[in-house]
């Protein structure tokens, strides 16, 4: 996808950016403890940004049974190309990326070097559709080394500042998206029913760990693509709803939504570093034992 550049965001957009500049003052979403700490590490606030992107969810690929292809109806992701709700998942990749690429934007319009403390968030449109927001603050290294893309991330001011106090510095927001599905198969029903007893529902268990094994993996391809050599994660969601099959009557699908999101990190100081915080200078204030 073509980042956006300032010309191509919403007109609302441009002017605010033009109203920031010519001001010369900043807004943000930070705390004071927030603040301190990030011109504690020699960064700069410049503005607080914002990207949005409202989608219409119509075909989703979810009309379909992975039972109605496989004999064994197994656990299948949205990963795979041709699994049930791949396109969804591939629709909510696109909208978080192009409302996260729009508060970039705005952060280069601002001349930022990044943006700290991104809330994304997903709600309902009330005209329909969905309604994706990435809300931070755009920071400025006091340096005259800037980096080729503004990095993003949604580590507080705090989290920030200890981040690169340790030698780490974010390079950007890492997802990680899956959806699960399963059919009820005639063993997953022997096992769940009243006289059955106590035991383990190996199809849910399989379901479950398929979406967050398969959530993680890409999570870890989103970090990479970014230049990290590792990601914190912030959030992890796992959501498990159940439907009548569309292929098979009088059966049961049941679906597991993962979503993983983190910040995606690398090494700027190779050298050692002892561990822990480093010892305070003790002052003593009583004049007679001085």
């Amino acid at each position: 996808m073509t980042q956006p550049r300032e010309a191509d965001l919403p007109e609302a957009a441009r002017a605010r950016m033009a109203e920031i500049r010519s001001s010369n003052t900043w807004g943000s979403a930070l705390s004071t403890e927030e603040f301190a700490a990030i011109r504690g590490v020699a960064f700069e606030p410049v503005g607080q940004v914002l990207g949005t992107a409202v989608f219409h969810i119509g075909y989703a690929g979810a009309w379909s049974c992975s039972g109605a292809w496989s004999a064994s109806f197994g656990t299948d992701v949205s990963s795979n190309a041709w699994a049930p709700f791949s396109q969804l998942v591939r629709t909510m990749y696109a909208a978080r990326r192009l409302a996260l690429a729009r508060a970039v934007a705005e952060c280069r319009a601002l001349g930022g070097d990044g943006i700290v403390g991104v809330k994304l968030r997903v709600g309902g449109f009330p005209a329909g559709g969905l309604e994706f927001t990435a809300l931070g603050t755009a920071v400025r290294a006091r340096s005259t080394i800037r980096p080729r893309q503004p990095f993003t991330s949604h580590l507080s001011g705090q989290d920030f500042a200890k981040l690169i106090h340790a030698g780490w510095v974010p390079t950007g927001l890492a997802f990680g998206i899956s959806i699960a599905t399963r059919h009820d198969d005639w063993r997953t029903y022997g096992q769940i029913r009243w006289t059955a007893g106590n035991q383990e529902v190996d199809g849910y268990t399989q379901l479950i760990n398929h979406a967050r094994h398969d959530a993680r993996q890409q999570l870890a391809r989103d970090a990479a693509a970014h230049g990290g050599d590792g990601v914190v994660v912030d959030e992890m969601e796992l959501r498990v709803r159940e439907r009548e099959c569309p292929t098979y009557q009088n059966s049961r699908d049941h679906i597991a939504e993962a979503v993983f999101l983190g910040t995606s990190v690398a090494r700027f100081h190779r050298s050692e570093r002892p561990a822990g915080p480093r010892p305070l200078t003790i002052m003593r204030l009583d004049r007679e034992q001085r």
